[in-house]
């Protein structure tokens, strides 16, 4: 089984990309889903982060506290980088046991730092999904209801497209300019004649 990792910068559709290619029939293992899923839910997690920020790092019957969590990773690294030491061994856990029940002719794991994880070594082949950035802020300030100067911090904290490109097998542009189905059908099509995508 081909194993296809998808990245892209905040905003970029990543998401909407692997909607098209669920539809195609391709399992999506959702790491940034099964993520936020897990933080409420492992045991291992939740004493990690009581252990890293306090009790009230978790709402009492409603999970983690989302606000407060962010506010925390998204303006200090160091805090970041263990939050991450933390989950990301259980997800690789998750997907491993996920992986073995899927019959098909390759699979997609979509994350958001992909590459600045490492994970992408552990896929036979890579997809950047890219976007200019002025797309990106105004599709994240509509879906979220942030201000740009958020989404603008996020994304500085996130690797550019430049960075992720010297790394990703192929790109799929969804810029308003060229139409994403055939960018995904060709790429469909070259896994499942060749084995391979370019």
């Amino acid at each position: 089984m081909i194993e296809i990792g998808i990245t892209g910068g905040i905003g970029s559709g990543k998401s909407t990309i692997c909607k098209v290619f669920k539809v195609l029939g391709v399992p999506i293992f959702e790491a940034d889903f099964i993520a936020k899923k897990l933080i409420n839910s492992n045991s291992e997690i939740k004493a990690g982060l009581i252990h890293l920020f306090g009790d009230n790092i978790y709402i009492p019957n409603l999970g983690v506290d989302r606000k407060k969590l962010a506010d925390i990773i998204f303006n200090d690294d160091i805090q970041l980088a263990k939050v991450n030491k933390l989950v990301h061994p259980v997800v690789r856990n998750e997907y491993a046991n996920w992986i073995k029940e899927q019959n098909t002719e390759y699979i997609i794991h979509e994350a958001a730092i992909l590459f600045e994880s490492g994970f992408y070594k552990m896929m036979d082949f890579t997809i950047l999904v890219s976007a200019p950035e002025l797309q990106r802020i105004e599709r994240v300030t509509k879906r979220d209801r942030v201000h740009r100067n958020q989404v603008i911090e996020r994304m500085e904290k996130q690797w550019t497209d430049k960075q992720k490109r010297e790394l990703a097998s192929v790109e799929i542009k969804n810029d308003n300019e060229n139409l994403i189905i055939p960018q995904i059908l060709k790429i469909d099509n070259q896994i499942k004649r060749y084995g391979k995508i370019w």
